[in-house]
Parts: structure tokens; sequence; C-alpha cells
């Protein structure tokens, strides 16, 4: 029975990586745009210039960025265990999956904002606008196509991120993968998670795309 099909655990592995990938992407957004916009503001020619707050965030923004995911899930366990009351199941990876994300998408927010025209905000300040009406008029609206850009990125590799949180024991495609696939000698059933995995990325690359080209009117 080595090619058999378990497809209520392929449903059910499905949503778990749905939940896992969409439900870090919408927290992972919230906190990224929020400590991207901290970045951006505070370095040295930003609207609100503090090199303490600006040196400390860049600090730890840095270090979570660069820690490989799959030693961010061991190093999180006992925080995990606090949070989730268990280190095993879809709800179990979110908080690593959330600080590892968060961290690259504030950087990726970051590089957007530094790409809007210096110009143009000069001309706001001239013209008497308010470091909030910067912010959200002109800031914002024109690093759109770039934050939805950067969203598109990150939920790709969130969706990555999930498979290797599901081989040790968070659920997920990738956990189907592992434990019916290659611990039980069915390659089937690999191959039937790896494709799911396939159509999950191109959806979000599709819309993703979709979004970025309307919101982009250069």
């Amino acid at each position: 029975m080595g090619n058999q099909i378990d497809w209520e655990s392929i449903m059910i592995a499905l949503g778990d990586t749905l939940f896992m990938s969409f439900t870090s992407l919408i927290a992972a957004i919230v906190l990224g745009l929020l400590l991207g916009i901290l970045l951006y503001i505070t370095q040295d020619d930003g609207l609100y210039p503090n090199r303490f707050i600006s040196r400390t965030l860049n600090f730890l923004v840095n270090i979570l960025r660069s820690i490989p995911f799959i030693i961010l899930l061991f190093i999180l366990l006992p925080l995990t265990k606090v949070l989730v009351g268990s280190i095993l199941g879809a709800k179990a990876a979110l908080p690593a999956l959330i600080i590892s994300s968060a961290p690259f998408y504030a950087r990726m927010c970051m590089v957007a904002f530094n790409e809007v025209d210096k110009g143009t905000i000069e001309a706001s300040k001239a013209m008497g606008a308010s470091n909030w009406q910067i912010m959200t008029k002109i800031l914002l609206p024109e690093a759109k196509p770039a934050l939805f850009s950067n969203m598109t990125i990150m939920g790709v590799t969130l969706i990555g991120y999930t498979a290797m949180a599901g081989a040790i024991g968070a659920g997920g495609l990738g956990h189907l993968a592992y434990l019916y696939g290659i611990a039980r000698n069915n390659p089937t059933m690999t191959y039937i998670a790896t494709f799911l995995i396939l159509v999950i990325v191109f959806i979000v690359q599709m819309i993703g795309d979709r979004i970025v080209k309307t919101t982009d009117k250069r």
C-alpha cells in the first residue's frame, strides 16, 4: 500500500498550511510595516531622527533576519510553549513564522520608503505639510507598489517556511510529505504535497503581481 492516498489527511494538511501561511503573513505585515516605518523615520535623515532608536531597531532586525528559520524554530520552543501551550501543531509554528518574517518585511519596507523621491518630501515640507501628512499622503501611497510586491515575496517565503516547520511536527503539507511520504515510503503523498505547495505559491504570486500592477500608476 506504498502509494495509498489519504485524502482526508491531505485536506487537513492543506488547511493547516493555509492557516499558518496567511495568519503569519497578516501578523508579519502589520508588525513589519510598523517596524519599517520606525526604521525609516528615525534614521539620520528621517522625519524624526533618533540615533539610539534607529541603531537599536537596526540591530534587532539584523539579528532576527540572520538566524536561519529552522534554528529559530528550536530557539523559540520555550516561548512557543508559553504562548501556545504546545510545541506541536499549526498554532505552535506561528511565533517562529511571525518573528522570522516581520523583521524581513520591515527591512523591505524601509528600502521601499527610501526609494520615494526625496524632492517630493522636501517640497511637501516647504508647503507646510506635517510629518503625519507626509507619511500618510506621500510616503505610503508612493511606496504602495513596492510594499505589495514585498508582501508577495514574503508570502511565498512563508509558504516555504511552513513546509520546514511541518517537518518537525507543526502540521501542514510539509509534515504530510515527511510523515506519510518519506517516513512511510509513500512517494505519491510527497508528490501531492509538493504539488499543492506549488499551487499555493503560484496563486499567491499571481494575486500579488495583479495587485502590484493595479496600484502602480507610473
